[in-house]
């Protein structure tokens, strides 16, 4: 909660801050950043599964860091990309996609303590990785740094909290883990020491998030190209709704994905899950109407005209996030290929923006109702998989 409430608080502020006129490039270019966390968001997944499953931290820390390293090799070179696509510097592009070789090791991290349900440290772990990330971005902006300078400030800060974070992950995995004997056996049925992770299942797991990250993202690209900057700033505060919306219930899957990845646990889990996601998007799309009158008083009236939408915003992150779950889901027990439904949700969502929408209310009903199909049909095939038979540890159906 508290990394979500400092991400907020940067985009607020910098919106404050840049004007209708600077926003719209520092909201897309905290998309981007966003799309190039993906292979984290997989790592931290992928790790959390394998150590369930008996794999021991060191052989998931080679995997992570042969991953970060494939991840900087990309970086490079989508940073000319970015910079074309975006119409912005190259200094703000790589600072978009600096960040993302350290999040690949700070998920893995992460994703250690909670395969070893050690929420407590897991909490630590994520609450002074959103400060860090978020308060020298903040004391750029103040200083006058710009998007790019508050991004640069935040990678620095992203660095630093995978050098901490792996510091706290050591210390409470070697004071949880029961010592072993010469054979290897720790009193349970695991093998840590014997169990091997490849590269392979991050980059099926990445895929998944990718599908989601960029259904979730993608129309704070498109809206530099169909909207004027004064709109396209107004829709990216929009969007702070839906992030809200998105990230608020994130600690359901946390709590609950390791269960998913335990084949007598994981039907019960994913029906609890998408369960709890539904009511709370329910109570974020009605604190988004109540709260809306206030959008202007912290943003600054130039927002005033989309305080009227910001429920339908909400709206679209509550779906994405019951969307997030039943990927999750589908990670947990090796089912990857129901992501194509989200690819193509994606691909019919951007066709349908470019082609139509003009304004900001037809971008986000755009967005609304591609997501609602999308989810819905995800949603039905995760939870018929549930009622017929949960899938074997071992399975994989990719």
């Amino acid at each position: 909660m508290t990394a979500n409430v400092a991400g907020y608080l940067l985009q607020l502020l910098a919106a404050s801050w840049l004007g209708v006129e600077g926003y719209s490039e520092f909201a897309s270019l905290l998309a981007m950043q966003l799309l190039c966390a993906v292979p984290a968001l997989a790592m931290q997944n992928v790790v959390a599964r394998e150590v369930v499953r008996g794999a021991s931290p060191r052989a998931v820390r080679a995997m992570m860091w042969r991953c970060a390293a494939l991840v900087a090799a990309v970086a490079v070179v989508l940073i000319p990309v970015v910079a074309v696509v975006l119409d912005v510097g190259v200094w703000a592009a790589a600072a978009a996609l600096g960040a993302a070789p350290a999040l690949v090791i700070l998920s893995g991290e992460q994703g250690i303590l909670q395969g070893g349900n050690h929420f407590r440290a897991l909490a630590t772990v994520l609450a002074m990785a959103g400060t860090a990330r978020v308060a020298p971005a903040l004391l750029a902006l103040a200083l006058g740094g710009g998007a790019a300078g508050a991004l640069w400030a935040g990678a620095a800060g992203i660095v630093g909290a995978a050098i901490v974070a792996g510091r706290i992950a050591r210390s409470t995995t070697e004071s949880a883990d029961p010592p072993t004997d010469d054979s290897g056996d720790a009193g349970n049925s695991r093998e840590p020491m014997t169990k091997t992770v490849g590269v392979l299942p991050v980059l099926r797991a990445v895929q998944v998030q990718a599908a989601l990250m960029a259904l979730s993202s993608v129309d704070l690209i498109v809206v530099r190209i169909v909207l004027d900057e004064v709109d396209a700033s107004r829709y990216s505060l929009g969007t702070i709704a839906t992030k809200i919306a998105f990230w608020l219930p994130q600690a359901v899957g946390v709590v609950l994905y390791p269960r998913m990845a335990q084949p007598t646990h994981s039907a019960r889990a994913i029906r609890d899950a998408l369960s709890v996601l539904s009511v709370i998007g329910v109570v974020a799309v009605l604190g988004a109407a109540l709260a809306a009158p206030l959008a202007p008083l912290f943003a600054g009236a130039d927002y005033a005209p989309i305080q009227g939408m910001l429920w339908l915003f909400a709206l679209h992150g509550a779906i994405l996030a019951v969307l997030q779950g039943a990927l999750l889901s589908a990670i947990a027990v090796e089912r990857t290929a129901l992501a194509a439904v989200t690819w193509i949700g994606l691909a019919i969502e951007v066709t349908l923006m470019l082609a139509f929408a003009r304004t900001i209310e037809s971008l986000i009903g755009t967005a609304v109702s591609v997501a609602a199909v999308t989810t819905t049909i995800v949603a039905a095939v995760v939870l018929r998989a549930a009622r017929s038979h949960p899938a074997p540890a071992d399975s994989v159906l990719h």
